[in-house]
């Protein structure tokens, strides 16, 4: 399998080039290094080819020839494809810092980059939750994510129920384990034509003047929570994104694993061994891809447990990128606390 796909970006790759001075580096390590979801270390993005996301041709059927016998003609063929359009929402924040205590702290920058941290860790979150539980058919202000796409035992219902193994759990405690493979011909994040991918940073402050003379920086008049004046800096914070599931066969969704029955020897509840075998055997490809399981803190903690019980051939662990990564075979397996949350028992 391909861990860094061959001329795919990620989150990293994209950001890192935006800012000569550095600015949106420091954005993209607080997403992906300091704490967030995972999710951002693997998934790839591309600019779509409308304003508002992108539109695209999936192919549905293979054409298939004939064998001939000589001087016999045989029926010309062709495949089939079906058009797919995906929006992007946009994502919008505001993160504020008084200006005495900037000017306190001795630099005003790296202060409000610190007022500013848990803004930017906000956003990531809401991101990655929005690409596996966004419902753009439900709070249309979204785009539409992986769980509502794959969200039924029933390939009558949807093709994409093929891929989706029911981990047999009952309870309300029931949790998701997904197997994805990310590039612009099978899963993506996109952002509309003309933008620049990932989070964005704008100084809204929209101060005037040269500070007061007594060596204050400009500032501008903020209101506190009673609408009271003070001055301060305020930052805007905006990301424009959307999914793009071009082919259904490179994301595979093992639902209703009940944690509470989970047991370090796989005595009792869910073999999550089993059923990740499962789930590489369900991937369509991996070739050129960036492939990785993605399991909630719960899930990830008994696997480290069985590796430590000593049973489980598959479970190991490898350096990639100079990090030391969880893997199952050669697929790494990401933590996500997104997926940490009780879901729906998905049904036929």
């Amino acid at each position: 399998m391909a861990v860094l796909g061959s001329g795919v970006e990620n989150l990293n790759d994209l950001m890192s080039v935006l800012d000569p001075n550095g600015k949106l580096l420091d954005i993209s390590e607080i997403l992906t290094l300091n704490g967030t979801d995972e999710l951002f270390q693997d998934m790839t993005w591309m600019e779509g080819n409308l304003l508002t996301g992108h539109r695209d041709a999936a192919r549905v059927a293979l054409p298939e020839g004939s064998f001939r016998a000589i001087n016999e003609g045989v029926p010309i063929t062709k495949g089939a494809v079906t058009q797919i359009e995906e929006t992007c929402a946009e994502y919008s924040d505001f993160s504020q810092a008084d200006r005495s205590l900037a000017v306190l702290s001795g630099n005003v920058s790296a202060y409000r980059l610190k007022q500013a941290k848990p803004h930017i860790l906000g956003a990531g979150h809401k991101m990655a939750r929005t690409v596996f539980y966004g419902n753009a058919n439900a709070n249309p202000k979204e785009f539409t994510g992986l769980a509502p796409r794959y969200n039924t035992l029933d390939p009558a219902k949807s093709a994409t129920a093929t891929n989706v193994i029911d981990a047999g759990g009952t309870g309300t405690a029931l949790r998701s384990m997904w197997l994805c493979a990310w590039s612009a011909d099978t899963l993506t994040g996109i952002y509309p034509k003309n933008t620049k991918g990932g989070l964005k940073h704008e100084d809204a402050t929209n101060a005037a003047g040269s500070g007061d003379g007594d060596g204050m920086p400009p500032a501008a008049v903020l209101l506190d929570a009673n609408g009271n004046p003070f001055m301060g800096y305020r930052d805007h914070w905006e990301w424009k994104a959307g999914l793009m599931v071009k082919d259904w066969r490179y994301a595979v969704r093992t639902a209703n694993v009940d944690v509470a029955a989970l047991t370090k020897n796989a005595t009792t509840g869910a073999d999550i061994q089993d059923l990740m075998v499962q789930m590489q055997e369900l991937l369509e490809s991996t070739s050129g891809t960036r492939t990785a399981f993605y399991v909630p803190r719960t899930i990830r903690s008994f696997l480290r447990r069985q590796l430590l019980n000593g049973k489980n051939p598959f479970l190991s662990w490898d350096k990639i990128g100079g990090e030391r990564v969880m893997m199952f075979g050669d697929t790494p397996i990401r933590r996500l606390d997104t997926l940490n949350i009780n879901e729906t028992r998905v049904t036929a």
